[in-house]
């Protein structure tokens, strides 16, 4: 068959079915399982309130940690890139819709030129008696032009760019779970900071406390020296621990002001009074695993870059086939006066059908293809270890708050009961059956312990953060349908 027939055919044959080469992208398929290895001794938690996972720290039941979260959303700066970055892929999207569309121009010009009679055209024109020295010259045109898009090319170009969009709106929701999970994360380990701030400054009490009767007791003969040099090392130790505890907590305090995207110090006067730490509440609903595919951002994240190089396959494949662009101009023109624009005369027209074929430049198209496959590969791989990395966030975060809370109720078991012995051994003391060093020793036991549980409690909400933000909580999914595109 001549090419031109073949050509013919092939344009005919794409304009008919308006196909697009390629292939056409299907979700992929992962198997996971119907419910949490944890979900069973998470559902036998005893927690004072239930969250919702869209706004799952309002749950805590801590006013400042629901005030900060929100500001957190408002003014953080992270967010702000986020929403940049949406805006830039906006912008991309809209570029590739509009190379499907015609573009036109409209253009004019109006010269005024003055020949000079030196030199050798401007002697030959001055030897006519009505030659003119001075010149004009109008023009006015509108113009347009068209790729039309018979293989595809474009629209998979399109398809790409409608993913990547749809990939920065997931990335900035995912941003936005992480300030929130940040945020609060920080705030409850500046309340875990301050009330083992408080243990370390009792402890320092009793131990200073238990040096001097040890050194009033060593004055008068009744205790060794080496009883005081244990009391001094282990008040040493005490006080060693608070400067370090209050360097953790001005560390804490600062970082939650970057979160909120002020100076450092801004909100510290409204932290400075200690409150409780925080309480894990109830998670109301955490789904099954195949939910964290609508429910993770970061997922979705990597969904749509895979269904954009899948799209990018079919660009590649697309520089196989010719490139047909249509183009038409139609304006006026004259060199006399003005008068004489856009009548019959000047009138002028054109059109243009263009034809691009990189007919010898397969090699280097086969190459493009294989690259696109080979990213296409990339991110499906990406894809299935983001999933599994999901379910395995989301078990051990489950596992974590449910042991933590465990150890906080056998250290809080511990407390109790050395409270109790403390409570006799004074008991004992005030009828003189045992010394003050026993109480004193008594009430360091009990500080220890009480420094313990607080430890386990801070790191008991901070595993129920981490769980919310495991299972994808913060947002509402339904609100985005941002994996519907076939």
């Amino acid at each position: 068959m001549p090419l031109k027939q073949t050509l013919v055919a092939l344009i005919l044959a794409g304009l008919a079915t308006g196909c697009a080469v390629g292939p056409d992208y299907v979700r992929p398929d992962l198997p996971l399982p119907d419910r949490y290895q944890g979900q069973a001794a998470l559902d036998q938690r005893q927690a004072k309130s239930s969250a919702e996972l869209s706004s799952w720290w309002a749950g805590f039941g801590d006013p400042q940690l629901t005030r900060f979260v929100t500001l957190a959303l408002e003014q953080n700066l992270d967010l702000a890139q986020a929403s940049a970055r949406v805006a830039q892929a906006r912008a991309g999207l809209g570029t590739a819709n509009a190379a499907l569309l015609p573009s036109g121009n409209v253009s004019g010009q109006a010269a005024r030129a003055h020949q000079s009679i030196e030199t050798p055209l401007g002697q030959v024109l001055n030897s006519n008696p009505s030659f003119d020295r001075y010149g004009n010259a109008y023009e006015a045109n509108v113009g347009a032009s068209w790729e039309m898009d018979v293989f595809g090319g474009l629209r998979r170009e399109r398809e790409a760019a409608r993913a990547e969009y749809q990939s920065s709106e997931a990335g900035a929701i995912a941003t936005r779970l992480a300030v929130a999970a940040q945020t609060a994360d920080i705030y409850i380990s500046i309340r875990g900071l301050q009330a083992r701030l408080d243990v370390a400054r009792r402890q320092v009490q009793t131990q200073q406390e238990l040096l001097a009767i040890i050194e009033l007791l060593q004055g008068k003969g009744l205790a060794p020296e080496l009883q005081v040099r244990q009391a001094e090392g282990a008040l040493s130790q005490v006080r060693a621990s608070v400067p370090a505890l209050e360097a953790g907590l001005d560390v804490a305090m600062n970082a939650l002001d970057v979160m909120l995207g002020s100076p450092p110090g801004t909100h510290r006067a409204e932290l400075n009074e200690a409150v409780a730490i925080p309480t894990a509440p109830q998670i109301a609903a955490t789904g099954s695993p195949a939910d964290l595919l609508r429910r993770r951002p970061d997922l979705i994240v990597a969904e749509r870059r895979l269904a954009a190089s899948n799209a990018r396959i079919g660009v590649a494949i697309a520089e196989y086939y010719p490139k047909l662009s249509l183009s038409g101009l139609i304006g006026s023109a004259t060199a006399v006066s003005s008068g004489n624009l856009f009548t019959s005369g000047a009138s002028q027209a054109s059109g243009v059908l263009g034809l691009r074929w990189r007919l010898f430049d397969f090699g280097r198209i086969n190459a493009q293809i294989e690259v696109a496959k080979g990213q296409e590969a990339e991110r499906l791989s990406a894809y299935r270890l983001a999933v599994l990395r999901a379910a395995e966030d989301v078990e051990n975060a489950l596992s974590a708050l449910v042991k933590r809370e465990e150890q906080a109720a056998v250290l809080t078991q511990g407390v109790d009961s050395l409270g109790r012995a403390r409570g006799a051994s004074f008991a004992a003391y005030q009828k003189g059956v045992v010394s003050l060093i026993e109480v004193l020793q008594a009430d360091e036991s009990l500080l220890r312990a009480s420094d313990a549980r607080v430890q386990a409690q801070t790191e008991s909400a901070r595993a129920a953060v981490a769980a919310f933000r495991a299972l994808g909580g913060g947002w509402q999914a339904r609100e985005s349908e941002m994996v519907a595109i076939k």
